[in-house]
């Protein structure tokens, strides 16, 4: 028999658990101290939630892993849900119903693709800020994400940003029938800029070249603002909000680019939308959502969030990352007439912060920032730094604390 993993989905090796636990310590680090609560949702979710309310574009609809869950005669379909935000909606109408909350989650979606040579599991780290629409929420998100980033070592990560009003609003001058207008905009959202010329060619072609219309600064947006308040007076409202949240992420030193069309993956958007790049690579995006929650079936509550790949993040890590992570892994070898001594010592110092394992057999697998002999006689403890080959010998587990730089109370990234 042939033992193959599934087509389209990885195992994570320890090494590379233990990137993605750093990134996840980091985003959970972050979320707490801006005041945010963690939440985890199920893997599986109706079907209806990402239908029903229109939710998702028809592209991604198309590549959701659905079936029946079977109750008896008769059956719901469900999913194995291709997106975070939607099921923590779900949860802040079943368990919050109003008022403010802050939430985030780590969590695994599922996305179907044809080949299998892609990845169908993806792993992302989302916050949301649910009960308030205002500048200041929406640039609290997005310089939350850039801390986080920042705390994994990316310094120059670049922001585009779009905006959900202004493209509706722009295709509500077309005068079209509310199904056409929402058509065009998941057509739009999945990258289908071209496909805005089959309506009103003379006004269309207009509003082609504004969709690709690229820049920076505020100053854009007014031009921009001067430029069609007289002909598409609509717009006015999501323009306005726009200047306010670039105009912030410009007095806080930002760097982004505005590309009205890069606001592609999920029809619930309704205000700014951002993506967040490293290099040529997306590592994140978000944006407003104030319909949604109203959509489900809840009240009429605006809402934002983000989500960042945690895939991708961890491919980012600096390489020191790696030694630190090893930095505080001790290798412990017992005699057999010391194990007492040996248990005690071994417990002293992952109380004190640090990464024990036992020899076992004595062997010497896999790196260690140090390496720990206890004898049956004195010197009883014996340390010794790999990387120098020096030795440090003491009679109490005390002894070996202070030869490590900590007393017992500190974390074992205390020492030099």
């Amino acid at each position: 028999m042939k033992v193959e993993r599934c087509r389209g989905f990885r195992d994570l090796s320890p090494a590379e658990m233990a990137r993605f636990r750093f990134v996840e310590d980091v985003f959970e680090d972050c979320c707490l101290k801006w005041g945010y609560q963690e939440i985890r949702t199920p893997s599986l979710e109706y079907l209806y939630l990402f239908t029903s309310a229109g939710t998702l574009t028809p592209g991604m609809l198309g590549r959701v892993y659905s079936f029946l869950d079977w109750d008896g005669w008769s059956g719901e379909r469900v999913v194995l849900k291709p997106d975070g935000t939607i099921p923590a909606a779900r949860f802040y109408i079943e368990s919050i119903k109003e008022g403010l909350s802050r939430l985030f989650y780590v969590t695994n979606i599922f996305i179907f693709e044809e080949t299998g040579r892609k990845s169908r599991e993806r792993w992302q780290c989302g916050a949301e800020l649910i009960g308030v629409n205002s500048v200041l929420s929406d640039v609290e998100l997005v310089t939350l994400a850039l801390e986080v980033l920042d705390r994994l070592g990316q310094k120059e990560v670049k922001i585009r940003l779009s905006h959900a009003g202004l493209i509706r609003a722009l295709l509500e001058s077309l005068g079209l029938s509310p199904d056409e207008r929402s058509r065009i905009f998941d057509r739009i959202l999945d990258g289908d800029v071209e496909t805005i010329a089959r309506f009103k060619p003379e006004l269309a072609e207009a509003l082609k070249l504004l969709l690709k219309l690229k820049g920076r600064a505020s100053g854009f947006l007014k031009n921009m603002k001067a430029l069609f308040a007289k002909d598409l007076s609509q717009l006015k409202p999501s323009l306005e909000n726009f200047i306010g949240v670039v105009e912030h992420l410009e007095a806080l030193g930002y760097d982004y680019r505005i590309d009205l069309a890069s606001g592609k993956g999920f029809e619930y958007y309704t205000g700014l939308i951002f993506h967040l790049q490293v290099g040529k690579e997306v590592v994140g995006g978000g944006g407003r959502y104030d319909a949604l929650i109203p959509q489900m079936g809840g009240r009429d509550i605006p809402a934002a969030g983000f989500a960042l790949y945690l895939d991708r993040l961890m491919g980012f890590l600096p390489p020191g990352e790696e030694s630190r992570m090893v930095a505080n892994r001790i290798l412990v070898s017992i005699a057999p007439e010391a194990i007492g001594e040996g248990f005690n010592v071994a417990r002293l110092l992952r109380e004190a912060g640090f990464v024990v394992e036992l020899s076992l057999d004595g062997r010497e697998d896999g790196e260690h920032a140090w390496l720990l002999e206890v004898r049956a006689g004195s010197p009883i403890f014996v340390l010794t730094d790999p990387a120098s080959g020096r030795k440090s010998s003491v009679d109490d587990a005390a002894g070996v604390l202070a030869m490590l730089g900590c007393d017992g109370n500190a974390a074992g990234d205390s020492f030099a």
